[in-house]
């Protein structure tokens, strides 16, 4: 049993959008993923879309089981903070990983200036 039934319409309707935006959002960062070129382009759409796609999906659970249990729930707080403060950190993380075996290696994958990690791109 769900209880979905005990759910009023206004809060269906609400967590319906908010799941329906946390989902899209997020295959705009996995459609992003395919269409940038670089690694260095790529690593910044997966990110956002993961972190704003988590925080609507969390805010509808939220709601969801707010109304359900006639009480506020607010642990699923934790689980948006810890996903928005992990993936930017990783993406940090592979980032500079990238770019030291670039370097290091002689690639010719560099990310454009506004990228790097300071101002000559070194």
């Amino acid at each position: 049993m769900t209880h979905a039934e005990n759910l009023p319409a206004w809060a269906a309707l609400l967590v319906a959008l908010l799941v329906l935006a946390g989902a899209g959002l997020t295959l705009i960062g996995a459609i992003g993923t395919l269409r940038f070129r670089s690694f260095f382009e790529r690593v910044h759409a997966p990110t956002l879309g993961t972190s704003w796609g988590t925080g609507a999906i969390v805010l509808a659970s939220m709601i969801l089981f707010s109304v359900l249990g006639s009480r506020p729930v607010l642990y699923e707080i934790l689980i948006g903070v810890f996903i928005s403060i992990t993936t930017p950190v990783t993406l940090m993380l592979l980032a500079r990983a990238a770019l030291y075996r670039d370097r290091s290696e002689g690639g010719s994958e560099e990310p454009p200036d506004h990228l790097a990690d300071t101002p000559d791109g070194r």
